[in-house]
This record gives C-alpha cells, structure tokens and sequence, in this order.
C-alpha cells in the first residue's frame, strides 16, 4: 500500500540530503543539551548533599519533581505542538530549560531546588517529545530508526560531560556543583539555528497550508515537481484533533501499549541511572572512587545509542526491544550483586549502553502509532506517563533502599522487574513499523481530499 497522495510519497521516498542532514544536527545538539541538564542532578546530588546536608529522601524529592516537570511539559508541550508547529514549540522549550537550569545554579533549599527542576523538566519533557516527532516526519521512512538513532547517541555524549565535569569540580569542593547547571543552560545558543528549521510539512498538510507544505516538500527533495494531479490529492483542512481521540477505536490499543511500554522502560532505565551515584557513595564506597566509577560507566551510553544505528530499520522495533530488555534486566541483577570494582564498571557499562540502544528503539517506535494529526500529542502522552512512573520510583527506590531486609541489591531487582515489564508489553502488543511510510500505518491516510480547485487556488497556481 502507498501513501494516500504523492507529497507525503516524496518525503516518505526522498534521498537523505542536505535539509536532512541540518535537521538531523539541529536536534542532535539538542539532544545533548537535553541529556546533560536532566543527568546534572544525579551527578551533582553528591555534592549537595555533603555541602548543604540533603537527606536520600531530599533527593528522591527533587528528583520525583523533575520528573514531574517532564510529565507535564512531554504531556502538554506534545499537544500544543499539534495545534501550533512543531518548531515553535521546541524552541520555546529549550528557552525554557535553558533558563530554568540558571535557576537551578543560584538555589540551595530543597524546595527551591525542587521548583527549578520542575521547571527544567517541563522544558526537557517538551522539547523531547516533540523533537522525536519532527524528526520522524521529516526524515526519508528508510532511515527513520538512524536518525533517531543518532540523534541520541550524539546527544549521550552530553552525559560522560557531565560526569567527568562533576567528578572534576565536586570531588574537592563540594561547592562547585553549581558550575555544572551552566552545561544546560547554553542550550539557548541553540535557539537561531531552531527558528532557521522549516515546519513539518506533514503538520502544514494537516492544518491546510498546503502552499508552505509543498515549498517545505521541495526543499526536502529539491528534484520533487508536483503534477496537478499531485496537487488535486493534497488532503482538505482535517478538524481540530481531539485528545480524546487517542483512545478510540482503531488507536487505543497501541496508545495504551506505548504508554505501559514508556512507563516501565523509563523507571527502569532511570532508576538505575539517577540513583548509581548516590547508591554507590553510600554503598561504602569512597566518595572520589564512586563518582569515578559512576562517571565511567556513563561511557557505553554514547557507543550503545549508535549500536542501534545497523540493526534499527532492518529488523522489527518491536523485536529489537524484546530482546534489549530481557539483556538489560539480566545485566542490572549483575550489576546489583556485584562487589569488585571492575565488576561494577563492566556491569554498569554495558547496562549504559543497551539500555540506550532500547530508548533509540522507543524513540524510534513512538511517533510512529500515531497519525499526524495526534502525534506529537500520542508521544507526548507515552513519554508523560513515563514521567510519572519517575515521579513515583526515586520515592520506591528510596523505600526499598531503606527498608531493613532489602537495601542495595533489592533496587536492582525492582529495576529489572520494570524492564521485564517492558519486554512483555513489546513482545505481545508491538507492531512493526519499519521502513513504511507514517500515512500506511493509519487509517487517518484516508483523510477528505479537497478538490483540485480548492487546491490550485490555494496554492496560487
């Protein structure tokens, strides 16, 4: 089956070009300002609790509310890009988080603390939703699952650069956490190149600008000349989208699988990746040793994100992410009952990097369930209620760290267990979406076609 008309055919079918490439950049940088500042508490958490006396549980509040931040920015930033663009909305989101991490730097209560982070997560939440949903429209269907792919691997260096920074300023002052909200808070340089980005055509084709959506599809691929049957299948206007509509007949059941897919992928990867220092430090570990070993672990996230980069738009997303969990709960058990320190760093490293290698799968996966006319708001919705599994695990994960009888290695059996979850929900009720074009995957293809007058007046041809 191909897609509904020849324009959504010519970016589905289109060369990876020069356009491709800048947007590729563009968000690929985004990425990285993105995943420093959401890892800068963890790594700085340390820090401030020697220099200002937080308590696990003073963590696992700020870190609840930064999830939190996230929930609602991926939830509500995702829906308004259905209604407002796409570009508009993440370069208000890297405004946001970019400010919010200045915020982060000059406050010390736990309650000040917490708001600058819920703050930083809106933006962070929006920017992320709505980014792998751009990318997904914009790029050729044969190379949706690279791009992503490389967007995230180069937006992970973000995080052993704020490793390696902690671990040089806080190691002998406890004071210089402060310096490592600064990494977040250059992600406004970003904002230029973000304005210069051309809307998603697919969102102009389903608002009805379908003059801008045919010169945005020509700059995408330059050697694409629209017939006039071409321009008599472009769609008429469709209505305003519904939230409500992710949950009708014919959408709710992947709606619902993505988002227990996102649920548990999430506390699992960041259960194990916001509590490893902390945990450490306490696990008897020196305070310098710990944030060292931490720190290189963080190292096999970049390598893992790219390691999708062959096998990602060759095999099934769904297939990929089975086997992905099951190796990554496996290698937290490991990892929980490990001693040695190179045990701990070999665990923890190949846990870093494949769970990186599922959330380019996910990131992947996730924009395309979901018609143009809802995606942004269906990813948002899946990375939101993610969120909010992070909102309630830094809370579990303290609890289950204190209880007499669990502590350390009972968190990574709950980290596994979340990622099994995962896993299951993949294997039962993922559907294959590689190498197709976005339209084939939903019956919203079949949209109202408006006449090849409308249209030619439209366009002014």
């Amino acid at each position: 089956m191909g897609d509904a008309h020849p324009l959504l055919a010519a970016l589905s079918g289109a060369r990876h070009g020069a356009l491709h490439r800048r947007v590729l950049l563009t968000v690929s940088a985004m990425f990285f300002f993105d995943l420093a500042d959401l890892n800068t508490f963890a790594f700085a958490a340390p820090a401030i609790r020697r220099a200002h006396l937080f308590t696990v549980d003073d963590i696992a509040f700020v870190t609840a509310l930064a999830f939190a931040g996230m929930a609602a920015g991926a939830i509500l930033g995702g829906r308004f890009a259905d209604h407002v663009g796409r570009r508009r909305v993440m370069a208000g989101s890297v405004v946001l988080f970019s400010a919010a991490s200045v915020v982060n730097a000059l406050v010390t209560g736990v309650g000040a603390m917490a708001a600058a982070r819920f703050a930083t997560g809106f933006g962070l939440g929006a920017m992320t939703s709505v980014a792998i949903t751009y990318l997904s429209e914009v790029t050729p269907a044969a190379h949706r699952g690279r791009a992503q792919a490389t967007a995230l691997g180069t937006g992970l260096v973000g995080i052993p650069v704020v490793a390696f920074t902690a671990r040089g300023l806080t190691a002998d002052d406890p004071g210089g956490w402060r310096a490592l909200f600064v990494i977040g808070a250059l992600g406004v340089l970003l904002v230029p190149l973000l304005i210069r980005l051309p809307e998603s055509p697919r969102w102009l084709l389903a608002r009805g600008r379908s003059t801008e959506a045919v010169q945005v599809t020509r700059a995408f691929v330059p050697d694409w000349e629209p017939s006039a049957d071409a321009l008599a299948a472009l769609p008429a206007p469709a209505d305003r989208p519904r939230f409500s509509e992710l949950f009708a007949a014919g959408q709710r059941r992947d709606t619902v699988a993505l988002m227990v897919l996102w649920l548990f992928g999430l506390v699992g990867f960041y259960g194990f990746q916001s509590w490893v220092p902390t945990l450490l430090a306490d696990h008897g570990q020196d305070f310098a040793k710990s944030m060292t070993m931490s720190a290189v672990t963080t190292i096999g996230a970049v390598p893992g994100a790219f390691l999708a980069w062959p096998f990602i738009d060759r095999y099934p997303r769904k297939h990929l992410a089975v086997v992905l969990g099951l190796v990554v709960a496996v290698l937290g058990i490991g990892y929980g009952l490990s001693s040695s320190v190179v045990a701990v760093v070999v665990f923890g490293t190949l846990v870093a990097a494949l769970s990186q290698t599922f959330i380019a799968v996910l990131y992947s996966y996730t924009p395309e369930v979901f018609p143009t006319r809802l995606r942004t708001a269906g990813a948002g919705l899946g990375n939101g209620v993610g969120r909010i599994g992070n909102v309630i695990a830094p809370l579990a994960v303290a609890a289950i760290y204190t209880t007499p009888g669990l502590g350390y290695v009972a968190v990574f059996v709950f980290i596994a267990g979340c990622w099994l979850v995962a896993t299951a929900t993949a294997f039962f009720f993922g559907v294959d979406t590689r190498g197709r074009s976005l339209e084939t995957l939903h019956d919203s293809a079949a949209a109202p076609v408006a006449s090849a007058a409308t249209v030619s007046q439209r366009i002014g041809e």
